[in-house]
C-alpha cells in the first residue's frame, strides 16, 4: 500500500496524463463543446449526460440525434419551438430513455428556463449540500405534469442514489476551463463543492487503491471517496475522475 503522499503524487500525474483537450473528441462532453452561447452548453451537456451510459459510441450517436432534433439550437428550440416540432422528439430512443422522456425533458427544460431562471439557478438551492441541491432539482424538474417512468432518469442522492450523471454534468460545468475540457461557465458553484463521478470504472480503481472499502456503488461511497479526495486537493476534488478513470480504462488498473 501506498503512503497518503505516494498515493496523491501518483494520481497527479494521472491528472496530468489524461486531463487533457484530446479527451475531448470521444467522450459525451465533446457534444456541447459544439456551442459557445451558455444556454446552448448547459443543456446539450444535460441531455448528453443523461443518456451517458452503455457503449460509448451508442451515446455518441444519440447525443447527435438529440441536438439534430433540437435543430443543433438546442436553447431557441426549447424556449420556442411549437407543439408540433417538440412531438419529432417522440421517435427517439437511448436504451430505456425513450421519446416520452425526450419530450418531457425538453418541456421540463422549458419551465426551469421561463420560470425558475435555467439550469444553474436550480442547483444553487442548496449548495452547502449538494446532495440536497440535486434533489431539489429534480424537484423542480419534475414540477410540470409528467409520466412517472421519465422520473427514474434523474437520480437523487437523498434516497441513496450515486448520480454519477448529474455529478458529471456539475464536473463539466463548474469546474475550470483552464484545461479545455470542462467548461467552467457556472460561477456560483465552486470546484470544491464538487464530487467525483462514481462509475464501475472509478469505483473499481478507488477500492484497488484503497479509497473505498463499501462495497456498493451509492451516495455513501460517493462521500467515502470524497474524503480521500478532498484530502489531496481540496480545491478541485473532482480532478481525480480523469485519474480513476484513466487507470479504469485505458490501463485496466
Amino acid at each position: 500500500m501506498m503512503t497518503h503522499s505516494e498515493l496523491k503524487e501518483f494520481l497527479d500525474e494521472k491528472v496530468d496524463l489524461y486531463l487533457r483537450a484530446d479527451f475531448v473528441g470521444d467522450d459525451p462532453i465533446s457534444i456541447p463543446h459544439q456551442f459557445e452561447k451558455k444556454e446552448d452548453i448547459e443543456i446539450s451537456a444535460f441531455l448528453s449526460a443523461t443518456i451517458a451510459w452503455g457503449r460509448r459510441a451508442m451515446i455518441m450517436k444519440n447525443a447527435k440525434r438529440m441536438m439534430l432534433i433540437m435543430d443543433n439550437s438546442p436553447y431557441d428550440f426549447i424556449m420556442n419551438a411549437s407543439d408540433k416540432e417538440i412531438k419529432t422528439s417522440l421517435d427517439f430512443c437511448h436504451r430505456t430513455f425513450q421519446g416520452i422522456d425526450l419530450h418531457t425533458f425538453i418541456l421540463g427544460l422549458r419551465n426551469i428556463y421561463q420560470n425558475h431562471n435555467g439550469l444553474e439557478a436550480c442547483f444553487y438551492t442548496n449548495k452547502e449540500d449538494m446532495s440536497k441541491g440535486i434533489s431539489d432539482f429534480k424537484k423542480i424538474f419534475f414540477s410540470i405534469e409528467h409520466p412517472l417512468r421519465s422520473e427514474k432518469h434523474i437520480s437523487d442522492p437523498l434516497r441513496g442514489s450515486a448520480a454519477k450523471r448529474l455529478i458529471m454534468f456539475l464536473r463539466w460545468m463548474v469546474r475550470s476551463n483552464k484545461e479545455g475540457v470542462d467548461f467552467g461557465i457556472w460561477k456560483s458553484l465552486n470546484p470544491a463543492q464538487l464530487s467525483c463521478p462514481l462509475d464501475v470504472h472509478t469505483a473499481n480503481v478507488g477500492r484497488k487503491l484503497g479509497l473505498i472499502k463499501r462495497k456498493a456503488n451509492d451516495w455513501k461511497t460517493v462521500k467515502e471517496l470524497d474524503v480521500h479526495l478532498r484530502k489531496f486537493c481540496p480545491e478541485d476534488p473532482a480532478k481525480y475522475d480523469f485519474a480513476l478513470f484513466g487507470l479504469g480504462v485505458y490501463e485496466k488498473f
